[in-house]
């Protein structure tokens, strides 16, 4: 009896932590002969506490992998859409009052892009040397932003400056360029006439506005809205078709707002100076 109490006193001694939560070390059994054959080995006891849960845990477990939230990158802002024909709203009525603000003539601000716009935006780009396709993307908007804005020849008095490497009808006042046009000036191809061949050429030099008619002219050449004559038969006229490139027969072709707008204010009189470069 006095050998099995003093064998289960050592194991449970063995087994029960200190005071301080560290294991105590247990004393070397004095008898372990004198235990009884039922009594089992202290080597094939249970444990008495389960593995420690970091072990277990960095064993086991998968690694670990960044958040959904942390992989994904940070979405960057949208960039604005580019302005065209058929646009509307605020973004459209301040390109016009900037338009406007620098000189390029595009009608009341209205906040609908239409032809008229359309215009005015092919002269800003040409006089920013830009792809003339009337749209506002970034490289327009830039020229906006810097104010990009067309040098006049010319340095005393009121002239007509009809450039044709830009393809731009300016109204300037003693060297200031006061408004900007988009126009059309010949071609330069060949084209059938009375049957003789002619080349679509504006002739350059410095002339002057002798003649006017306030209406349609049905000329041999085809139609032309209120025409401003300063060469012989060449003229600043109104017309349906005013693309950013030379396409007339030798006139300044214009848009019928912008002759409409010139005609209501008298900006092209008789006598007026008109340059051609």
């Amino acid at each position: 009896m006095c050998a099995t109490a003093a064998a289960t006193l050592a194991l449970a001694t063995a087994c029960n932590p200190g005071d301080d939560g560290t294991d105590a070390a247990a004393p070397a059994p004095t008898v372990t002969t004198a235990a009884p054959p039922s009594a089992a080995p202290a080597s094939t006891a249970p444990p008495t506490t389960p593995p420690s849960s970091s072990a277990a845990t960095s064993a086991t477990a998968p690694p670990t992998t960044p958040s959904a939230a942390a992989s994904e990158p940070s979405s960057s802002p949208a960039k604005p859409e580019p302005l065209k024909v058929g646009a509307k709203g605020t973004e459209v009525r301040a390109l016009q009052q900037r338009l406007t603000e620098l000189g390029y003539w595009n009608g009341k601000a209205d906040g609908v892009f239409g032809s008229v716009t359309q215009q005015a935006v092919y002269a800003l780009q040409k006089a920013a040397g830009l792809s003339r396709d009337g749209v506002v993307g970034p490289k327009t908007s830039k020229a906006l932003d810097k104010g990009v804005r067309p040098s006049a020849k010319s340095d005393d008095g009121y002239v007509i400056e009809i450039s044709k490497k830009r393809q731009l009808l300016m109204l300037v006042k003693d060297g200031t360029v006061q408004q900007v046009f988009n126009t059309s000036t010949g071609s330069y191809e060949h084209y059938e006439s009375e049957g003789a061949t002619h080349i679509a050429a504006t002739p350059s030099g410095k002339f002057s506005v002798s003649r006017q008619i306030d209406g349609w002219r049905n000329a041999p050449l085809g139609m032309l809205w209120r025409p401003k004559y300063f060469n012989g038969g060449i003229a600043v006229h109104g017309a349906n078709s005013v693309p950013p490139y030379p396409a007339s027969h030798g006139c300044a072709r214009l848009s019928i707002a912008a002759t409409n707008y010139l005609w209501t204010h008298d900006k092209i009189p008789l006598k007026t100076k008109v340059w051609v470069y």
